[in-house]
């Protein structure tokens, strides 16, 4: 592809053992512990920014000098070559374990205790993640998971003491119209990916993705549910380009200002999905709301960013559209749709990471078909990992019903065990990763 020459390979810092190998590993470990270092200059910057307009404390205010020093005090001395290894099986017979890993899963409560539905899920089911929303869309309400920056380290803090294995934390931290992390909450302000596309200027993308970054490490959140890949080919797509979510309708800006800001992310250590795979961007309709058919409307053009950022090297996760599009299977949406993430996404572009669904709670599948079936044809499909993020409907027994509902297609057949080790491999390597990157001390 044309647009691949434009994306330097990449190797998640501190991650992959050949920055770390050969002849030049000196020079590359400081590299990488310098990239580190401006994630903590930025998580600094953020708090003291925080801090400021929340004005927590009148002497930070009153000694900025003071602070300063003690801030670049921690820099220097708080970044230790010592990695900590979370505790990641390198093989594991229980099949409950592995189908656990397999689910994401949305909740209410801005905290937890070992009463908490989450809670028993992570416990008792062994659920791989939890994604974090600001608003109860179900009940309309303000309140759900995100109150302030305390409160969001502590309820993340406490989500991971529960866990055997690392959670994924995960959040739609895009920027602009939509962002969870609101200023009314006293986080940074952000901008839309379609303002970065439309500046087109890398250093600022860089900018904004990394200080975005370092906040969500500095929360506990590890995974960033974006860059949207998919073209602005229909400014008034009312999911996508009416919300200002795309950088462009050109392949080439989607996929150099998705790379700046991936590695950004990966700069702090989180982990990022690029989506909606095969591309939304044409739609004229919302999948949280109805069936959507692209079929007169989708282009193959939509496919450039997902081929370019997969075959980089760059990528941690792919998310699906629930979009049908009768060109590409005749049959299911994409989410369900075998020729469509196995034999575009896997076979055509070898891509071999973890694939996650949309929310799986979406009327565009969850009026079309039962859970069972729903559940069964994405795995056959190809996803790794099922979100079910309870903000369309609220399900608190939706991972316990899942979970059985693969145990019971496993025991007669309809999906192999082999099929479960897959995801269950791609999803510890993809968590072994978390475990490569010093968490910033306070």
């Amino acid at each position: 592809m044309i647009f691949i020459q434009d994306i330097q390979p990449y190797r998640m810092t501190h991650a992959c053992r050949e920055e770390t190998e050969g002849p030049n590993m000196a020079q590359k470990s400081e590299i990488a512990m310098k990239r580190h270092r401006r994630c903590h200059m930025e998580i600094a910057v953020t708090e003291h920014s925080n801090l400021s307009t929340t004005k927590r404390t009148e002497s930070s205010a009153r000694h900025p000098l003071r602070l300063g020093i003690i801030l670049m005090f921690f820099l220097v001395f708080s970044v230790s070559p010592a990695l900590s290894t979370p505790d990641i099986p390198e093989k594991d017979d229980n099949l409950d374990i592995k189908i656990g890993q397999m689910i994401m899963v949305g909740f209410r409560g801005l905290t937890v205790d070992h009463q908490s539905s989450v809670i028993q899920d992570i416990r008792q089911r062994h659920i791989g993640g939890v994604i974090l929303f600001d608003y109860d869309v179900p009940t309309k309400s303000p309140v759900r998971n995100i109150q302030s920056t305390a409160q969001l380290k502590a309820l993340t803090s406490a989500l991971q003491q529960a866990a055997s294995i690392p959670l994924l934390v995960a959040i739609d931290e895009e920027g602009g119209k939509v962002n969870r992390l609101k200023e009314s909450f006293g986080f940074p302000p952000s901008v839309s990916q379609q303002y970065l596309g439309s500046v087109n200027d890398i250093n600022v993308t860089a900018r904004y993705a990394r200080r975005t970054a370092a906040t969500l490490s500095g929360l506990g959140i590890n995974l960033n549910c974006t860059p949207v890949v998919d073209l602005n080919t229909n400014p008034d797509n009312p999911v996508i380009g009416r919300l200002e979510r795309s950088f462009s309708d050109k392949p080439d800006v989607v996929v150099r200002q998705a790379s700046v800001m991936i590695e950004a992310f990966h700069e702090c250590g989180i982990l990022s999905a690029i989506k909606h795979f095969p591309g939304h961007g044409s739609s004229t309709k919302d999948t949280h709301e109805e069936f959507v058919d692209v079929t007169a409307t989708w282009s193959p053009m939509e496919l450039i960013p997902f081929e370019a950022v997969t075959k980089s090297g760059m990528c941690d996760l792919v998310m699906t559209a629930h979009t049908y599009n009768k060109t590409l299977d005749p049959q299911w949406p994409a989410t369900l749709s075998p020729q469509t993430l196995s034999g575009i996404l896997r076979d055509r572009f070898h891509y071999d990471g973890v694939i996650m669904s949309d929310d799986m709670q979406m009327k565009a599948i969850r009026s079309s078909y039962d859970l069972k079936t729903a559940v069964s044809m994405a795995l056959l499909a190809g996803i790794d990992i099922l979100v079910f993020a309870n903000n369309s409907v609220y399900d608190e027994d939706i991972a316990d019903c899942v979970l059985s509902i693969i145990r019971t297609l496993v025991a007669d057949g309809s999906i192999s065990r082999e099929r479960i080790d897959q995801s269950y491999r791609r999803i510890m390597n993809l968590k072994k990763r978390l475990a490569s990157v010093p968490s910033p001390r306070r």
